[in-house]
């Protein structure tokens, strides 16, 4: 029997090690640290008083100051002192002794935690009280008449906690004490830093065997193999229903938007599985599934899967991570740092270091090198250096290059204003992405395919082709799979115009709602379910699951878009010449978008797919270089005529060329 072991050098044992290290001192930071708040760091949180420091505009029940309010400055005269807010002070007056009681009532303020998970069930008990004592106290004011004029009781009162996320996140990191937060540094380098030396040190000896694909038993990897149809469609159901089950409590208890997706759900099934009959047709298994002996591939699933959860819904218990990467932010861009500053950072890394292992692996084919470095370059400079520089010039940090409806609160009513605020780079970054959808998308499109997004320059892309490179073998080739593919991808798209209209049409008409759907209930759960659930969640939590390219096949609406435009008004083709295929099947293994490359071969047939991303690995991997990418709308038969090569064709059948 062949041995199907993959051999590492000590080097990459090394790097292993270290990676493996800095992921389990990773993991281990969150429970290291403990929690102490005092009162005065519970107000100046959760009900600041007006002109204080962190003190902004009033939603959800928060508090804010007007302009510059507060009292005056020390020399100043009385015409120059600003005018305080009278909202902020009557939210402050109402809802900072409410905390106060129930801190003291409730012992918030008066033990340590050990876990970020006891103090944030404290925090949420304490608010709750606080919540009550206020609305008791508006109750009050408005059975007495002495609300003032003009002010909503909805302002002062406390809204669901759910809304308050930010806030609870923000009273952890005060409240934050341990060796994270006396060492951040040292933590950043016994994480990040080793973890970036391991990677390194592991993929650097992958440069010196031969260029080129090499079928050395990688498939056999338990990271790299597959799951049978039903163990992939428990962890999909099971990851699913939980997105769904928390998307109520996420939306304050109302299932209405829950129940609607489930319907949908429902429909797209029915509609594949009966109405396009494929329930009667058993789907192609995945690459090598082995039952559960993937279970290496499971644990970084299941781990990718925890970490989004944790980053996008309770940034609370991410606190530690949060504190590590403080240091870091404010030497390089001054301010503080947020969960979106430690993704940012962690996914321009990944990018970088896993970039480096594509081009050891395809370092034979230029066209590969010069994608790569790509999606290395934009996403550093555009997705994480340019947004960072112009939040420490206080612009908006805007992804130059993220598009609408991939970027969906791009029309959103506060982007739209922080656009105007920001003055003439403001109006530039909105004309810009305008233009980019209605011109930019379609020119490019026609000209080179989608390839010079979904493969040259999206971040979502990159992390596909980059991190995700080792499971592209996972996508699923089979009718079934195409079918349910579009119907959900271009449904996404369908809800992102709607959305979008929606949004649009409150921000120039002021209405708040339309036909009864609440503008700002649609755009919340849009941004949960796709912008959170799907992208994040299982976009990427199921790379080694279902491959590299889940969120860009079934989800993502720009690759809707272009796909559309790539299907009919495209010059983008990937040709193919049926009398040199051998039928290896190297191409469709390869092929991270679920497209049975090998059939259009051996039929001659060229490639035009709404799916396909441009990425060239197919031809990159091809033995026989059957497989070529062109920008050309001629017919294959005149193209090949000069290669003096064998031509396939329904109409011609096989014929030899020149």
């Amino acid at each position: 029997m062949p041995d199907k072991r993959t051999h590492k050098s000590t080097i990459q044992y090394i790097g292993l090690g270290l990676f493996v290290l800095s992921l389990l001192v990773f993991t281990a930071m969150l429970a290291l640290e403990r929690y102490r708040l005092t009162e005065e760091d519970l107000i100046a949180t959760m009900a600041p008083e007006p002109g204080a420091e962190g003190a902004g505009t009033p939603e959800a029940g928060t508090t804010v100051s007007a302009g510059s309010s507060g009292g005056a400055s020390e020399g100043s005269t009385e015409e120059e002192a600003p005018t305080e807010d009278p909202l902020a002070r009557l939210i402050y007056d109402v809802q900072a002794p409410a905390f106060r009681r129930a801190a003291v009532a409730l012992d918030l303020t008066g033990q340590t935690f050990g876990s970020s998970f006891s103090f944030q069930d404290k925090v949420e008990e304490v608010f709750q009280a606080a919540r009550s004592s206020v609305d008791e106290s508006v109750d009050g004011l408005i059975a007495a008449g002495e609300l003032p004029e003009g002010i909503s009781e909805w302002d002062v009162r406390l809204s669901e906690p759910v809304y308050y996320s930010d806030k609870f996140a923000a009273l952890t990191a005060t409240a934050e004490i341990g060796p994270v937060v006396d060492n951040p540094w040292l933590f950043l380098g016994l994480t990040i830093g080793l973890g970036v030396l391991g990677g390194i040190l592991y993929i650097l000896p992958k440069f010196g065997p031969h260029p080129g694909i090499k079928h050395d038993h990688i498939y056999h990897s338990q990271v790299t193999k597959g799951l049978n149809l039903g163990w992939r469609g428990f962890f999909l159901a099971a990851t699913i229903l939980g997105i769904l089950l928390y998307g109520i409590r996420y939306m304050a208890g109302d299932w209405f938007w829950p129940a609607v997706t489930v319907g949908i759900a429902l429909l797209i099934l029915a509609l594949v599985l009966w109405y396009e009959g494929s329930w009667r047709n058993s789907p192609a298994r995945p690459a090598d599934p082995a039952g559960l002996s993937a279970y290496i591939g499971i644990l970084a699933g299941t781990y990718l899967i925890g970490f989004y959860v944790l980053l996008y819904w309770t940034p609370a218990h991410v606190t530690p991570w949060i504190t590590m990467v403080e240091p870091l932010k404010t030497a390089l861009f001054g301010g503080t740092a947020s969960q979106w500053f430690l993704y940012g950072l962690l996914y321009t890394l990944v990018i970088l270091v896993m970039g480096v292992r594509m081009i050891t692996k395809y370092r034979h084919n230029k066209y590969q090198l010069l994608r790569t470095g790509s999606v290395m370059f934009f996403q550093l400079a555009f997705a994480f250096l340019i947004p960072e520089i112009l939040g420490a010039l206080n612009k908006p940090q805007q992804d130059l290059k993220n598009i609408w409806p991939l970027d969906y609160d791009f029309f959103f009513g506060w982007q739209l204003e922080q656009f105007q605020s920001a003055g003439a780079v403001g109006i530039f970054m909105l004309v810009w992405g305008v233009v980019l959808i209605i011109v930019g998308v379609p020119l490019m499109v026609h000209l080179v395919g989608k390839r010079w997004y979904c493969s040259w320059v999206c971040g979502c892309g990159g992390l596909a082709e980059t991190m995700g490179d080792p499971w592209r073998q996972l996508s699923d080739k089979s009718l079934r799979a195409w079918k349910f593919e579009r119907w959900i991808v271009h449904g996404v798209l369908l809800a992102a115009i709607l959305m979008t209209a929606l949004t649009l049409y409150s921000y120039f008409t002021g209405a708040g709602s339309l036909l009864g759907f609440e503008t700002w209930k649609v755009q919340k759960w849009y941004g949960f379910l796709i912008g959170a659930g799907f992208a994040g969640v299982v976009g990427t939590g199921f790379y080694p699951l279902m491959g590299n390219r889940v969120w860009c096949r079934f989800g993502c609406p720009l690759a809707a878009y272009l796909g559309l435009v790539q299907r009919f008004q495209s010059r983008f083709r990937i040709t193919t010449n049926g009398g040199q295929c051998i039928s290896c099947g190297n191409c469709s293994t390869y092929c991270e978008m679920g497209i049975d490359v090998r059939a259009y071969a051996q039929r001659g047939q060229d490639i035009v797919r709404a799916s396909c991303v441009g990425c060239g690995v197919c031809a990159a991997v091809c033995p026989r270089g059957v497989l070529r990418l062109e920008n050309s709308s001629v017919d294959a038969g005149y193209r090949t005529v000069p290669e003096r090569v064998i031509h396939v064709s329904e109409e011609e059948g096989v014929s030899l060329m020149g």
